[in-house]
């Protein structure tokens, strides 16, 4: 009998054996996904460390069924096949279901930018976000991805969960995105630590210089996976601003939760 790719493989416990190219694809696909530019061919193969010859065919084929898109100077971008399966999972997905009526409800209460993220190993994803009425305003896309341990969203979460948890989770070194950031393992797990006293987290210019966020985790696994922020930008807030903000945060979870 002939062994073919994707059968049980007795050598690693009755799985099933991974498909080079199809992880290979999946690669580019999120280097795409992930990059802030459209990249060249050298830029793909060097980044995922491909043989150029395969990371072209895989280009072409991307490009060929409509994955990703190319310009005449031959870069690539993802396509709109990888935006409408980006769609779908966010329409059909539960949590932003029962979270999209309190997120409208707090945005126009607030008149600021709301935002709904997922953790996904050390990062965080943007799910929803509701954009502010006001001409300076916070945009993040669904799909962005953003350190946890950078972002209010971010630190919401993993404050519950235990440090060994968090420890391993998170990258040996902490690349900081601004000069707030943290990048001392003993001062997170002291912040994380107020935020579970505390019941809400701050991200105090960390993620983006000129902008605070303020965020609480949602119940709706144990530990939580996904939380709920509001970020505003520093010379439209004081200390009254910011209790209103925190309350109106608590106040949209327990809708949400419910």
């Amino acid at each position: 009998m002939t062994k073919h790719d994707g059968d049980p493989s007795p050598e690693t416990g009755g799985g099933v054996r991974s498909v080079k190219s199809a992880e290979r694809t999946i690669a580019v696909l999120e280097y795409l996904s992930s990059a802030d530019h459209a990249c060249s061919l050298r830029e793909v193969a060097t980044g995922l460390t491909l043989p150029r010859a395969s990371a072209y065919a895989l280009l072409t084929t991307l490009v060929n069924t409509g994955w990703i898109d190319s310009d005449a100077a031959g870069r690539y971008r993802i396509g709109l096949r990888a935006l409408r399966a980006g769609a779908s999972y966010v329409e059909h997905d539960d949590v932003v279901q029962r979270a999209q009526p309190a997120m409208n409800e707090l945005n126009n209460e607030l008149g600021e930018t709301v935002h709904l993220a997922r953790l996904d190993g050390a990062e965080i994803v943007y799910l929803a976000t509701n954009i502010s009425r006001h001409s300076l305003a916070v945009v993040s896309r669904p799909g962005r991805r953003l350190p946890s341990w950078a972002t209010g969203l971010g630190k919401a979460i993993l404050a519950m969960r235990p440090w060994d948890e968090v420890d391993r989770l998170l990258p040996e070194t902490l690349t900081p995105r601004t000069v707030h950031s943290f990048t001392d393992r003993a001062a997170l797990r002291a912040e994380l630590e107020a935020i579970r006293l505390r019941g809400h987290a701050i991200d105090e210019q960390e993620s983006t210089i000129g902008l605070r966020c303020f965020a609480v985790a949602l119940g709706f696994s144990s530990p939580p996976n996904e939380a709920l922020s509001c970020s505003i930008p520093v010379v439209r807030l004081d200390a009254d601003r910011e209790e209103k903000v925190v309350a109106a945060l608590l106040r949209a979870r327990g809708r949400i939760v419910r």
